[in-house]
């Protein structure tokens, strides 16, 4: 099938970019109501990944997240295969929530957990309620964050029957507060180090279910000559980046901006509000289900790359001097990285030397 676009999945960031821009000008009306607490919010963190705030001794960073619609593509695997996967599926709930609060510069601190189901009868299923469950502890251990709580109400009527939504806030300190990273030392000359991904992550999901939908075996599809079956490809779970922050802080390396590669694939590292250039030298791999998705799907270049993370998905702008610390660090913590590019004095655009491609300013509008 040539020429399905993220829009034809339902999914139009065009249409939906206008009212989170709407909502974060009157979210920031709210903000002079932390000075009757003694408290006051960092106003550069509006517009960013994470909301801080800064409480005295240290700044308090928090951020929501849902997981969108991964969750189905797991039910059907189950239905097909007989295995549940919600495991994964819980690593990507809290990836969602963490990967983004770390760009701040935040420790992460503790998860509280939002389940959603179309009717009580969603948790009658014991191996699948217990993947969830052991799924979502691995990855606060994982994330060295404690499991608050959460809320796990039966929304008949408001979710589908037979399914559920998945979502997790995350609360962390920036501590001490020069960890703080909302791009005041992003600079000309700095280096950029791409995290690599594990594969789809949580975002392009709409479109990867659209595509099953014209494959003749659907999930069941190989993708590749060791015969990976799609479904299970998607499936794979989202990196978790926090323990590469983590290590950088103890190695001294001082991270200058940070950018969670998701919606708006490689559009995101546009993310600040500075006048720069982002120059891309070095590709990562593309992960063969991306490749898969792009290829059957009928995108060109710009398309994949505006969409997907296609290989890297986690961005770190660093000092030229610190970015092969950086790789090594990140390599210690089993997440291949790579010095990918440089940041240059000059119009806001992204320009992937080796594709071709070129996105300005225009092309992300999140503020």
């Amino acid at each position: 099938m040539a020429g399905l676009t993220y829009e034809q999945s339902g999914v139009d960031y065009d249409r939906i970019d206008p009212l989170k821009i709407a909502a974060q000008r009157a979210a920031a009306a709210t903000a002079s109501q932390l000075a009757q607490h003694g408290f006051s919010e960092v106003q550069a963190s509006r517009g960013e990944s994470a909301y801080v705030v800064d409480v005295g001794p240290f700044f308090l960073a928090s951020i929501v997240e849902c997981l969108g619609t991964k969750a189905l593509i797991a039910d059907e695997m189950a239905r097909l295969t007989g295995t549940s996967r919600f495991g994964a599926i819980a690593q990507d709930t809290i990836a969602m929530a963490v990967n983004d609060l770390i760009t701040v510069g935040a420790t992460p601190l503790v998860v509280q957990a939002y389940w959603a189901a179309g009717g009580s009868d969603w948790f009658d299923d014991g191996q699948r309620s217990r993947a969830l469950v052991e799924g979502w502890q691995r990855a606060c251990e994982v994330c060295g964050v404690a499991w608050g709580g959460g809320e796990t109400p039966a929304l008949a009527g408001v979710v589908e029957a037979g399914r559920i939504d998945l979502a997790a806030s995350c609360t962390g300190l920036v501590n001490p507060k020069q960890r703080l990273s909302l791009g005041d030392a992003l600079a000309p000359g700095d280096a950029i180090v791409l995290l690599a991904s594990s594969g789809i992550h949580a975002n392009g999901v709409s479109l990867a279910r659209k595509l099953a939908t014209t494959l003749p075996q659907g999930y069941m599809t190989p993708i590749d000559a060791a015969g990976t079956r799609y479904g299970d490809a998607l499936l794979a779970p989202t990196t978790l980046y926090s323990p590469v922050t983590e290590a950088l802080w103890r190695a001294g390396v001082a991270v200058h901006y940070s950018v969670n590669v998701t919606g708006h694939g490689w559009r995101k590292l546009l993310r600040h509000a500075k006048t720069l250039t982002y120059r891309i030298t070095q590709l990562p791999p593309v992960p063969p289900v991306l490749a898969f998705i792009a290829r059957e799907a009928g995108h060109d270049a710009r398309e994949a790359y505006s969409t997907l993370n296609m290989g890297a998905g986690f961005a770190l702008f660093v000092a030229a001097a610190d970015a092969q610390r950086t790789v090594e660090a990140a390599r210690a913590q089993g997440v291949e990285a790579w010095i990918a590019g440089r940041v240059e004095a000059g119009p806001k655009e992204l320009v992937i030397e080796p594709l071709n491609l070129r996105f300005a300013d225009a092309d992300l509008k999140l503020r």
